[in-house]
């Protein structure tokens, strides 16, 4: 509310000389707090703590004494992008020297990025709006992307005549909070000259406040950046994104632009409007300093802690019910879990969707392993153990509804299909029936095949409308006394089956007037 309130545009030292220095003091001060090394400081153990002394009016003062130094952007993703135009432009300085006829643009084609699998989809965005091509890497078994897959496709790009130049790792991935190989990847980008090695820790990065998670961070003095967002977890305003850099002056390099009306006398001085996209900027360091300053890193310790051990709270809960299973590492406060047997993903997305839909919890979902997870992320400040429990009882509840009407729904089907096939099976059975009666009833009465039979058959009342056919129409199979009787007065037809009437044909055929049907039956 007060950094709002005071409406300061801190684009340079001389538009706010407090925003721009207490920005460089908390920076350091945070910097201190997780661990990171001197280099990424604007202010080294040795140096002055703060900048007092300094004398505003003299434009020769210097007032820093490191290469380092920190900046508040707005997002992870603005980090990652200003690190990438800093390492693009390193890249093609370092070019031009070497082929000065060659253009830029040439040159620009010819660069590589590289990141991992798991990295947050800003690295794409950023490779896309920086013009450069990125290589998306497979990471390990345990989401971790390895140094000696970054060297084989390095190593193949640079014999193809590409340039790498920029790496992205992450320590706490968006999707289970896995954690890249940093040590291994540092020691592969020291053997490229060009490359620039940015980590990226939005979210796992507060947690190294406590000593006991900064071996997660092992490898950190190979890398040429660092970020974290203090707005994830640790307890400020959105939006508050902390950048380290170890030269300060190769990531403004590329962003200076310096018109005369925004120039001063004091040359000593940082102006930030160097290191970012936008020239305007808010007052976001008052809130991280009101944060360090009503907590203490005692505090913050205490409530990272504590958010950790209710996140393992709720992995005991879920691996105690053999209906789900965990499929991360837990070991800060995400757990990744999901129902069981569900190779379709159908149950767990309708689990997810249910509970979100009923407003009582709000989980997102993600991918590990190729798998359909749901991310249960310990996030409210004054969360307890009770809370853990009370998430556990929706989910529970949830699954249960879920699966239930899932089997009801699959019994329906199942019903429905088997009732369908019967009914199939009734009309094959059916129509088979009457073609069988229709054979045995055409191969033994002549009516059905012949319509002169049919039309002398005294009483006869099927297939009358033959009747009107051609009374020419020779029938040897018809038997009459003579030509110039009445059909009426002619004896009954023979009910000799066709076949063997065929073969009979004149056998029976009584010149004398023979009177007498022949009747056969087969």
């Amino acid at each position: 509310m007060l950094s709002d309130a005071i409406a300061c545009i801190g684009f340079s030292w001389a538009a706010s000389p407090s925003c721009t220095e207490l920005e460089t003091i908390v920076l350091d001060w945070l910097g201190k707090a997780i661990g990171l090394p001197e280099e990424f400081l604007t202010f080294s153990e040795e140096a002055s703590k703060t900048i007092s002394s300094a004398r505003q009016g003299d434009s020769e003062t210097e007032i820093h004494n490191g290469k380092g130094g920190g900046v508040l952007q707005g997002s992870a993703s603005e980090c990652i992008f200003v690190c990438m135009l800093a390492a693009r432009a390193q890249a093609i300085k370092r070019l031009r020297k070497l082929h000065p006829f060659i253009e830029e643009g040439v040159l620009l084609s010819k660069l590589m990025a590289y990141c991992s699998k798991e990295s947050h989809s800003c690295v794409e965005k950023g490779a896309m709006m920086a013009f450069v091509k990125l290589r998306i890497l497979e990471p390990d078994e345990n989401n971790s992307l390895r140094g000696a897959t970054l060297r084989q496709v390095m190593e193949q790009d640079e014999a193809m005549g590409l340039i790498p130049f920029f790496v992205s790792t992450t320590l706490g991935t968006t999707s289970c909070c896995s954690f890249d190989n940093i040590p291994e990847i540092g020691l592969v980008c020291q053997q490229f000259e060009t490359v620039w090695l940015h980590v990226d820790a939005a979210y796992a990065g507060s947690a190294f406040i406590c000593p006991e998670f900064r071996s997660l961070m092992n490898g950190i003095q190979y890398a040429d950046s660092f970020n974290l967002n203090t707005n994830k977890w640790l307890l400020t305003n959105f939006d508050c994104s902390c950048l380290w850099v170890k030269d300060r002056f190769k990531l403004t390099c590329a962003l200076v632009v310096d018109p005369l009306y925004l120039q001063h006398g004091y040359a000593g001085a940082v102006d930030y409007r160097h290191w970012g996209i936008p020239l305007s900027r808010r007052f976001r360091s008052l809130k991280l300093w009101f944060v360090l300053r009503t907590y203490g890193i005692s505090g913050l310790q205490k409530y990272i802690r504590h958010h950790c051990q209710l996140a393992k709270r709720f992995e005991r809960l879920v691996k105690s019910d053999n209906k789900f299973e965990v499929l991360n590492d837990v070991k800060m406060g995400l757990v990744c879990f999901r129902l069981k047997d569900d190779p379709t993903n159908k149950l767990n997305k309708k689990l997810l969707e249910t509970i979100n839909e009923s407003g009582k919890l709000h989980m997102v979902p993600s991918l590990v392993h190729d798998k359909y997870v749901i991310r249960f992320c310990v996030v409210a400040e004054h969360a307890t153990e009770d809370d853990i429990d009370y998430a556990w009882k929706i989910i529970k509840e949830t699954a249960v509804t879920v699966v239930y009407n899932e089997q009801e729904l699959t019994e329906k089907r199942e019903e429905q299909v088997d009732e369908v096939f019967e009914l199939s099976e009734r009309k094959k059975k059916d129509d088979l029936a009457y073609r069988r009666s229709f054979f045995v009833r055409m191969v033994s009465d002549p009516k059905i095949y012949n319509p002169i039979i049919a039309r002398s058959s005294p009483g006869s009342r099927r297939h009358t409308h033959l009747s009107s056919m051609d009374d020419d129409i020779h029938d040897p199979l018809s038997i009459a006394t003579s030509d110039t009787e009445d059909t009426m007065t002619q004896p009954a037809s023979s009910w000799i089956s066709w076949p063997l009437a065929f073969l009979f044909q004149g056998v029976f055929d009584d010149k004398e007037g023979n009177d007498v049907p022949v009747r056969l039956v087969i």
